[in-house]
């Protein structure tokens, strides 16, 4: 009998609470690569998306016209939402005329701090879940292993003369639980480490435009009275 159809019969003659313990392995082990794929497609199109926008911005084109732009596409992300609230909510308080170069300024920096945090709440939304599943998957699989050798000890109890042959199916199935436990948990350790990173590089990335675009709005400020950018 080959070792994959070895494994299967091994998991079907499993006790109960074995089985039920490598069924939430599986759910879980599913449930991680699924957002392991989701937040790899939307990392890679947030950096992308970041890259296109800083080629827009630095091109030299007039600002205005790129917040029409984003404005009529709609549902701006990233790099792009940073820019479009922080420019929608300068050119609005620039048109009460009262507001002080400081007041413009700031409430301008605060509402790209609030189009900042969205975004990186939306990249790091599920990166608490593969957390999770890598930090007690292992000890699921650990009350398997338990479980298995208890039953494989206690099938002893009855009989005068224990052999490897009577123990071998309660620890095999323990195994299989311990196997399963650090197949659900080393991917999901792995790909939160990776995209948490990817998300702060993100964060600092963004933090750098805002002072960037802070300084381009200030160059503007005192001309709030008088018209536009």
């Amino acid at each position: 009998m080959t070792p994959d159809l070895s494994i299967v019969r091994l998991v079907l003659q499993a006790s109960i609470p074995v089985q039920v313990v490598l069924a939430l392995l599986a759910l879980a082990s599913l449930s991680s690569w699924a957002i392991i794929f989701r937040k790899r497609i939307v990392i890679r199109r947030a950096r992308r998306e970041a890259d296109q926008f800083e080629n827009n911005f630095w091109s030299g084109g007039d600002l205005s016209q790129l917040y029409r732009g984003i404005e009529s596409r709609g549902g701006a992300t990233g790099m792009s939402s940073i820019f479009e609230f922080g420019f929608r909510e300068f050119a609005r308080s620039k048109q009460h005329g009262t507001t002080t170069p400081e007041q413009l300024l700031e409430s301008a920096r605060r509402a790209m701090r609030v189009a900042q945090l969205k975004e990186i709440d939306r990249l790091e939304q599920s990166l608490a879940t593969l957390a999770s599943v890598g930090s007690t998957s292992p000890y699921v699989g650990l009350f398997g292993t338990v479980w298995g050798i208890m039953s494989a000890f206690s099938s002893l109890g009855n009989v005068q003369q224990a052999t490897l042959a009577m123990v071998a199916p309660g620890i095999s199935e323990a195994l299989v639980a311990t196997a399963a436990g650090l197949f659900a948990a080393i991917p999901a350790v792995l790909a939160y480490n990776r995209y948490a990173d990817q998300v702060g590089r993100l964060e600092i990335r963004y933090d750098g435009f805002m002072e960037e675009f802070s300084t381009v709005l200030q160059r503007h400020a005192p001309r709030s009275s008088a018209a536009a950018i």
